[in-house]
């Protein structure tokens, strides 16, 4: 099992996932990121739309990450 930290600006919790769980997956079970509306980082990497379905092994992931969907605005 990995520890996957899932999270936006606001809310972030952890959850322990199997390796060969998907991108895709963790994101659709947790329900905390909408990826259909913000971009989806991998420790920091840009996710493209071929990755969602690319497992946490496929990246090299084995102990633990952070998948997150930080959306910056600027103050007005």
């Amino acid at each position: 099992m990995i520890q996957v930290t899932i999270g936006t600006n606001v809310q972030r919790q952890s959850f322990p996932m199997p390796p060969d769980t998907t991108i895709r997956a963790a994101i659709e079970e947790t329900g905390i990121i909408d990826y259909a509306l913000n971009p989806v980082h991998l420790d920091g990497s840009t996710l493209s739309p071929g990755d969602m379905d690319k497992t946490f092994a496929d990246f090299g992931i084995t102990e633990k990450c952070f998948l997150l969907s930080v959306v910056k605005t600027s103050g007005a």
